[in-house]
């Protein structure tokens, strides 16, 4: 058997449930999916659902040590379709209360990107590709 080429959800482990689900709904203007419950949150990105899972738990369910800090080495990514939009979206994160990491910037690869972390250290690249166009899902269209 082979896996399927698709992610169809990540779990981001968080150290206030609430505290994170306000930051993605109210500040980002996520919308939590009513699957949800006490203490998970399923917010709909389109696609592929993003979890907010209490971290502590989510490091016992996967058998691992839950303190990891600092780089985790991986990054999530949102793709925007103006180069224009990395600021604004960069702007948007902050006042919803990420920390900037990385300001907007033209990248080496012909984009723009910049990093934010939200509130559990989780980093977001926020990028404009022009070699990924967005697709009318809001997905980048890869080539071939």
């Amino acid at each position: 058997m082979s896996l399927k080429p698709y992610v169809s959800l990540i779990t981001l482990g968080v150290e206030d449930l609430e505290r994170s689900v306000a930051f993605y709904r109210d500040g980002l203007g996520w919308p939590v999916s009513g699957a949800s419950a006490e203490d998970v949150a399923f917010l709909r990105t389109g696609g592929v659902v993003l979890s907010l899972y209490p971290r502590d738990k989510l490091a016992e369910d996967a058998r691992m040590e839950p303190n990891g800090v600092g780089f985790r080495g991986i990054t999530l990514a949102h793709n925007v379709r103006e180069r224009e939009d990395v600021d604004r979206a960069l702007e948007t994160a902050v006042a919803a209360g990420a920390k900037l990491t990385k300001p907007g910037e033209d990248a080496f690869w012909g984009g723009r990107s910049g990093y934010f972390a939200d509130p559990d250290g989780h980093l977001w690249e926020v990028a404009w590709n022009p070699g990924f166009p967005l697709g009318p899902g809001g997905y980048p269209e890869l080539p071939e």
